[in-house]
């Protein structure tokens, strides 16, 4: 949608509307600043026969400038923190261009008085740095802004260069070029390295425009986490299925979802799209007719449809739980890569109508292993040494270890589990 000069109006008065109204009392408290500022200059430039009008408008000005940026407000960050966010959009927003508008005619002015327009350039520079130096360092309600800092910047560009022109075209020499471009280059300098080196040394940066996108990306992406675990959930449950609550929580980068229905709550994770588990509230075992091997094939087709990635290259098994007309089945998935078991999970648990109770499941990409050198025999004989103990079971699986993945034995000795690295004999402490 274009935006229209009417639109752009309307927005901007938005902005000074809501500027005034974050800091209470700014009008009576800049008439008050301006009165204190702007008496004195006026009757000393009387007192020693100098023109007054241009100097009191001036103070008058910069009174302005004081009492919008540095009166306590009800917004803002905490002590030193600043907004580093790039200034992307200086001559789009409109906070931005008001920014501008404000330092533009206090540049201008000056440089008509003073006939020094890079000096003046310069000066507002160095007075907006400092303007936000203070909103940071002080408890002001205030925001400290990279943004704010270029515009306020560019309208004493702006201010000087239009008085630069007026002076031009007015045909009024500047007074003495050389020394203002000296003056005002090394002042920028100057002032340029000291906000600079009190932002490294004591602010702390944070970036509000990105985490706005990232606050606006969490919010849609948990509206679409709504949307795709409601109809997960009808697909396990039935298509009449109705979702009472969702619940979001954040894990790194994802989202983890829970959803409460009135067949029973289903979980998984968001934007990979990985259910995670279910479980019916209805868990009774039906009174069905179907078999162990056809439980296995309606298992199949359940977790070839929701679980693909489970069940590629995966080994299933079944065994029954219970007995008599409401028993039920567990249907597992393990993958195996060079005999080690690896660390994707999928565990179903189906009736004898082929009805799946619930499930539990574990998405993971197979890791790299580094080669088995450590077999079974020496596994249960390295942990028979460590405890005293026989060992009872043994199993080789794919574990993280300090972050990287490392083939592993867990060896059962007696009420004592040992973790072996499979690849170097070595015992993993902490792992059992």
């Amino acid at each position: 949608m274009t935006s229209t000069p009417a639109a752009c109006f309307f927005e901007g008065c938005k902005v000074i509307e809501a500027s005034i109204s974050a800091v209470p009392g700014l009008i009576v408290s800049f008439l008050i600043l301006a009165a204190l500022i702007a008496a004195p200059t006026a009757l000393v430039a009387k007192a020693r026969n100098k023109p007054w009008p241009l100097k009191t408008a001036l103070a008058v000005y910069l009174a302005g400038i004081l009492a919008v940026t540095l009166l306590p407000g009800d917004a803002g960050l905490q002590s030193w923190q600043c907004d580093t966010g790039t200034p992307t959009h200086l001559f789009t927003s409109a906070s931005s261009l008001l920014n501008i508008a404000l330092f533009a005619p206090g540049a201008l002015l000056a440089v008509l008085l003073f006939k020094r327009p890079v000096t003046v350039a310069a000066a507002f520079g160095a007075l907006s740095g400092a303007v936000e130096l203070a909103q940071s360092a002080g408890h002001l309600g205030r925001s400290c802004s990279v943004t704010d800092l270029a515009a306020n910047a560019t309208g004493a560009l702006l201010g000087s260069l239009v008085g630069a022109v007026w002076l031009y075209r007015r045909r009024q020499p500047l007074g003495k070029p050389l020394r203002d471009l000296a003056w005002g280059m090394s002042l920028g300098v100057l002032a340029a390295l000291s906000i600079l080196g009190v932002f490294e040394s004591r602010i702390d940066r944070v970036d509000i425009v990105a985490m706005d996108d990232q606050r606006r990306g969490l919010a849609e992406s948990a509206v679409q986490a709504d949307e795709w675990i409601a109809t997960a959930a009808k697909g396990v449950f039935g298509s009449d299925t109705q979702v009472r609550e969702t619940a979001t929580k954040k894990d790194g980068s994802r989202l983890r979802i829970t959803a409460t229905t009135d067949r029973g709550t289903i979980s998984g994770t968001w934007p990979a799209k990985t259910l995670e588990s279910a479980w019916s509230s209805n868990s009774r075992g039906d009174e069905g007719s179907l078999n162990k091997k056809e439980v296995a094939a309606a298992a199949a087709q359940f977790a070839r449809k929701w679980f693909p990635q489970n069940v590629a290259g995966s080994d299933q098994q079944v065994r029954s739980i219970g007995d008599g007309p409401t028993m039920a089945y567990t249907v597992v998935y393990r993958r195996y890569a060079d005999k080690v078991m690896m660390p994707m999970r999928l565990d179903l648990t189906v009736t004898t109508t082929g009805r799946v109770i619930g499930f539990a499941a574990r998405t993971v990409d197979d890791p790299v292993l580094p080669r088995v050198t450590v077999d079974k025999a020496k596994a249960q004989a390295l942990a028979t040494a460590t405890t005293g103990l026989p060992s009872e079971s043994a199993l080789l699986l794919a574990q993280q270890v300090k972050g990287e993945w490392r083939p592993v034995w867990l060896v059962g000795s007696g009420k004592q589990d040992i973790a072996i690295d499979a690849a170097t004999g070595e015992r993993i402490a902490g792992k059992g």
